[in-house]
């Protein structure tokens, strides 16, 4: 192809063209460098959002719907067979939920417990609770795991005897002494972030007895095959239900964490995108200027016959050979690093003595990394784009150039 060999040509540096090199260098590795980092961060942003459904989204429920009526859910065995037969339900599971403060050694500290059906949902925290600490609960009636925040913050361990103060509300709204409850710690939950800080598990039957519910459960948990429909999923459950119950989900709860994720996966992509599209403009400089110095060789072109395509195609062809060097660096790079960000990391903090992200804070102590092809073909469809949009404006002013003034 002629214009490929003339493209080839024109970007042979000679002594006085260096300077044009340097910016058409610049480009090529300003559109590199944009590819990796781009890629890089959407792998980052991937990993966090993986990390969040399986850790996060394993333990906290998808939906729930519950009464604050002492009664608790009526006809529950058939309330769990009918939702048990819905396809987006991968599973149903009754609950008892209590929010107080747990008493030890002089030390009160806030805790959401939720009473459980141990027998059933060992799976769920088997990742979370170790084996031993989670067969010993299963066997202790008064059992309860905490959060390994709670229990390092009030050094607890396990075997310790602690009180569950639970407040009582009253139809008057005086004050009224909170219902205590001695419980034995079986083991430590850990899940990450914040929630080691908030949780706790005990038996769904002790935590029924305690406030009073005469059924057998005061609302259903609901882990759906689809966790992101959850909202609309939990509306058309909570709407279509025959007992009056408050429903909610995730993205009530815990949505914070993804919309955080999501807003910065936007921002990192607009930013690096006008990195990109930056590193494009130099490729726009450099075409010009060397349009300017070869305009002597483009009327010679036209005066032998060259079209204006062919023209035309030369200089867009020279640019996209900038662009393509980027490119194709910046995302090989890309391929190389992403799958190995956590590792690499890892080394990182291990050599410098410091903590990227703390497990106190973040609800994982690690950078994730997710590469996904589809990230990486988006990337190099939009940087292509903007690398030959940025080709057109000089490639039309090497069009224009007149033969007679160039040779004059």
């Amino acid at each position: 192809m002629l214009a490929l060999e003339l493209a080839k040509r024109f970007r042979k540096t000679r002594s006085e063209q260096r300077f044009i090199s340097f910016i058409s260098m610049s480009s090529t590795i300003g559109i590199g460098l944009g590819c990796f980092v781009l890629i890089v961060l959407l792998s980052v942003m991937n990993g966090f959002e993986k990390e969040l459904t399986s850790r996060i989204l394993s333990v906290v429920p998808h939906g729930e719907l519950y009464t604050k009526s002492e009664g608790g859910i009526e006809n529950l065995d058939a309330q769990l067979y009918r939702f048990s037969q819905d396809k987006r339900i991968a599973s149903v599971t009754p609950y008892t939920g209590l929010t107080g403060m747990l008493q030890s050694k002089g030390e009160l500290k806030a805790i959401s417990v939720t009473g459980i059906p141990v027998n059933q949902v060992g799976d769920k925290f088997s990742e979370r609770v170790a084996s031993q600490h989670w067969l010993n609960f299963s066997k202790q009636a008064n059992g309860l795991i905490i959060g390994k925040g709670i229990m390092s913050s009030m050094g607890l361990s396990v075997g310790d005897t602690v009180q569950l103060l639970i407040p009582q509300a009253t139809q008057d709204l005086t004050f009224k002494a909170p219902r205590s409850i001695t419980l034995t710690i079986s083991g430590a939950l850990s899940v990450g972030g914040e929630l080691d800080n908030q949780l706790g598990l005990m038996h769904l039957a002790t935590a029924s007895q305690a406030i009073g519910i005469t059924s057998r459960a005061q609302g259903i948990q609901f882990t759906l095959n689809d966790p992101f429909s959850a909202y609309d999923t939990m509306r058309d459950i909570g709407y279509s239900y025959p007992q009056a119950v408050y429903m909610s989900d995730w993205t009530r709860t815990q949505g914070h964490l993804y919309n955080d994720i999501q807003l910065v996966r936007t921002v990192v992509y607009i930013a690096l995108t006008l990195v990109i599209a930056v590193a494009c403009f130099n490729i726009v400089s450099s075409l010009v200027m060397a349009v300017r110095d070869k305009q002597a060789a483009i009327a010679i072109l036209k005066t032998m016959g060259a079209t204006d395509r062919l023209i035309r195609n030369t200089f867009v062809l020279q640019g996209v050979i900038n662009g393509f060097v980027g490119i194709t660096v910046g995302v090989t790079f890309a391929l190389l690093v992403a799958p190995n960000l956590s590792d690499i990391v890892r080394f990182i903090e291990t050599s410098l003595g410091v903590d990227i992200l703390s497990g106190d804070i973040y609800f994982i102590d690690f950078l994730p990394s997710s590469l996904h092809w589809q990230d990486v073909v988006i990337t190099v469809v939009v940087a292509m784009f903007l690398s030959v949009g940025a080709t057109l404006y000089p490639a039309q002013k090497a069009v224009k150039v007149s033969p007679s003034s160039a040779l004059h």
